[in-house]
């Protein structure tokens, strides 16, 4: 099926990849906010009421659903391969790292030996697909990304130049 045409409801429907730390080579990402839960979210602030007039625990943020211990809603992940979706990643991502964290890109260490004094630019790109509106996120070459856990790293796997 065409991405594009696509709504969230078809997003949401795709299989989980079979393994959380599989490797799969893709060409975009799809962002797919998780549905907030209101139920778990007033049950939260019932908890949290109760606990301030019992001098009780509070209630943790997570513990509504798709919820980060941020405070941030969770995110799940689409990934695409000529306009055509392979799988979902995710369910625990609050946060999305372009070129791993700290932009250093894939494993910036063995690669550098150390913090680089400087990094190639990346080709990154996101558009807002027609029919659900959800934001797909692109870069020139093929992608790959780390596990699917609570910070999500987006890899390009471009070529670097030699110099």
């Amino acid at each position: 099926m065409d991405i594009n045409r696509m709504t969230k409801s078809q997003f949401r429907r795709l299989p989980y990849r079979k393994n959380w730390a599989e490797e799969i080579e893709f060409d975009s990402l799809i962002i797919l906010p998780l549905d907030f839960d209101w139920i778990g979210y007033l049950r939260f602030w019932f908890k949290h009421f109760i606990s301030k007039i019992f001098k009780m625990n509070k209630p943790e943020i997570w513990e509504v659903g798709h919820m980060h211990d941020s405070g941030y809603r969770c995110m799940d992940f689409v990934l695409v391969r000529e306009g055509k979706p392979i799988c979902l990643l995710s369910g625990c991502s609050d946060v999305i790292h372009i070129n791993g964290i700290g932009g250093l890109g894939k494993d910036w260490l063995e690669k550098y030996g150390t913090v680089p004094k400087k990094i190639e630019p990346q080709d990154w790109s996101i558009d807002c697909l027609a029919t659900s509106g959800l934001l797909r996120i692109l870069s020139r070459g093929k992608m790959s990304c780390g596990p699917a856990i609570s910070s999500f790293e987006l890899f390009s796997d471009v070529t670097e130049k030699e110099g």
